[in-house]
């Protein structure tokens, strides 16, 4: 593991706050110049701290309203099925995540969908593309309370 100082930790909040700002206003707001932060900002890259800098759409602005949290259940745990489940998450983009779980659930998916019925569009896709499920539940987020897309960099390990 990584020891990141208090300046790498300044630099890894700034960029996921923003990551388009240039090097320089970075640089301003930890109290370094530029080179020095964007060696940092390299160093943080290349291990792997810093996997990459993308911008973030908004579903809302884009019309994706519902946001639905999905739960599944199977019997079947064999290698063979874990690499076709894989395979046809990758098929639908509307599963913005998906998690393999431990307790009384397989796994859990989060989805983004248009409406109700674009919902049934994706979930019949899913069933389609993923034999052997027993049981899919679904519930819809009525209020996103916290976007957690910022990770937390001020604590020690």
């Amino acid at each position: 593991m990584h020891k990141l100082d208090l300046i790498d930790r300044k630099i890894l909040m700034q960029l996921q706050r923003d990551a388009s700002q240039s090097i320089q206003a970075i640089a301003a707001q930890v109290g370094l110049t530029s080179n020095p932060c964007w060696r940092r900002i390299k160093r943080l890259e290349e291990a792997g701290i810093i996997s990459g800098r993308v911008a973030r759409v908004d579903p809302m602005a884009m019309g994706l309203k519902m946001t639905c949290f999905v739960t599944l259940h199977t019997e079947d745990h064999s290698e063979d099925w874990l690499r076709a489940f894989n395979a046809a998450m990758q098929k639908i983009p509307e599963v913005v995540e998906c998690h393999r779980m431990t307790g009384d659930v397989d796994y859990l998916m989060k989805i983004l969908a248009y409406d109700l019925e674009h919902y049934d569009e994706i979930y019949r896709k899913l069933i389609r593309l993923v034999p052997g499920l027993n049981d899919v539940s679904s519930a819809f987020s009525m209020e996103r309370l916290k976007d957690g897309h910022i990770i937390p960099v001020d604590t020690e390990f």
